[in-house]
């Protein structure tokens, strides 16, 4: 028997229905610009009215919110996950990598659409809103996971700030490839990054004056 409660026909359709959306207009976005795609052709492509896009999202900057979305709640979940005993750097390490690892397998679908948000101004800006908030995320899971209150250590945000300075790095070397079979591996350049880092984050609390 299982306690997880049952998901309704409804429901599952509503999920079909926004997964196929947002296929169709992150896929339209990376091949054409995203001011060059209409709502209405997202919608056509799906083949659904213009009305039920609505129903799901906001505009079209919602499509590409939510997939930002997605990122940090892996990020935040990779963490929580963490066994409690390891280092602050390989717990980092591990949660970053997740939607990396993500991006990395299925690199000729992802890869246009984060260089689409990368290079499209409007994007770039709500994906950088998007990073603040992860670090408010990561920094609050890691001071839970250290004892250490994100209001009155510095520790928790600035480790965070470092781990999500890697995550956009390695996102732009990734993204500045021209074609995707054979970009840098992700969770490579991730490992690369954390070598530099682990020291500063890996280091003793200083004592209390």
């Amino acid at each position: 028997m299982t306690t997880r409660p049952e998901i309704s026909l409804a429901q599952r359709k509503r999920q079909l229905v926004a997964s196929e959306l947002t296929e169709a207009a992150l896929q339209l976005f990376a091949r054409r610009g995203f001011d060059a795609v209409t709502v209405d052709e997202i919608a056509t492509a799906v083949g659904v009215s213009k009305r039920t896009f609505f129903r799901y999202f906001a505009s079209k900057d919602d499509v590409v919110v939510q997939f930002l979305a997605g990122m940090g709640a892996d990020m935040r979940a990779g963490l929580a996950a963490r066994p409690a005993g390891e280092s602050p750097s390989e717990a980092l390490l591990h949660a970053v990598s997740v939607p990396l690892a993500a991006c990395g397998d299925h690199a000729e679908r992802v890869l246009p659409v984060v260089r689409l948000i990368l290079r499209t101004t409007s994007l770039l800006a709500r994906f950088l809103e998007h990073q603040a908030q992860w670090r408010e995320d990561l920094a609050v899971e890691l001071g839970t996971r250290l004892g250490r209150d994100p209001d009155s250590d510095l520790y928790p945000r600035l480790a965070a700030g470092m781990a999500l300075t890697a995550y956009d790095a390695v996102l732009r070397r990734w993204s500045a490839g021209t074609d995707p079979r054979v970009a840098a591996d992700p969770t490579a350049l991730i490992g690369e990054a954390f070598a530099v880092l682990a020291p500063a984050l890996d280091a003793p609390a200083p004592s209390a004056p």
